[in-house]
């Protein structure tokens, strides 16, 4: 497998072939190519005039950061710290990411039987001295970001009209959308799969049916 096919999951985690968390993933052959193909559409695009790649490793750094998982944070952190004037932004990105850290999720549901629900929480927002050197663009990014992790439920036109303001079009928008649905997956993939390769040895057969608890229930098994 040459190094452009190479799997990020099973690279991160250290999966060999034959092994046990190998062979579990292979019970889900077709979502595990699957996982790979977007990784692969997100992050190597043919099209970077919408979002560039630079912006997409900063909001990827910034969503695993803000997730805490800890190998695929290091993973966005060192690409994006490889690309052109990537250092510098990956300082500024550690420092916003420890600005944002909170406990989700949070926010107001409309008016209706979820409104017991409602709990308030802080609205993140990029300082000003990081705003002058992240650009207003990038800023609104991570904003909406942090809104998708972790107050999902005040997602509006109104956030949506804050990127258009910032300079971000329809089509870039939704990739941002995707690109943090993509992150959330990815932790829940990554955190069930080290559960799992911590957990006391079982047989394979035993344990199939958990990889996919494991995705439903991060490293809650």
């Amino acid at each position: 497998m040459s190094a452009q096919h190479t799997d990020l999951i099973d690279q991160i985690l250290s999966i060999t072939p034959g092994s046990r968390l190998d062979v579990l993933r292979r019970h889900r052959e077709v979502a595990r190519e699957n996982i790979q193909k977007a990784y692969v559409a997100l992050f190597q695009p043919r099209d970077v005039t919408q979002v560039t790649l630079l912006e997409r490793l900063a909001v990827a750094s910034f969503v695993a950061g803000l997730h805490g998982q800890i190998v695929l944070a290091d993973h966005y952190a060192h690409s994006l710290s490889q690309a052109e004037d990537g250092p510098v932004l990956s300082a500024l990105i550690t420092g916003e990411i420890e600005a944002g850290q909170t406990e989700g999720p949070y926010g107001i549901y409309p008016a209706g039987p979820l409104s017991a629900e409602n709990k308030a929480g802080p609205h993140y927002r990029v300082g000003a001295d990081a705003r002058k050197l992240l650009g207003d663009k990038l800023s609104a990014a991570l904003e909406h970001a942090h809104l998708l992790v972790f107050r999902p439920r005040d997602a509006s036109r109104e956030a949506l009209q804050a990127l258009l303001d910032a300079g971000w079009s329809t089509s870039a928008i939704v990739t941002l959308s995707q690109l943090v649905a993509y992150l959330a997956f990815q932790v829940r993939m990554v955190d069930g799969l080290t559960a799992l390769a911590s957990a006391s040895e079982q047989p394979i057969a035993a344990n199939s049916d958990s990889f996919t608890a494991a995705l439903a229930a991060g490293n809650s098994l």
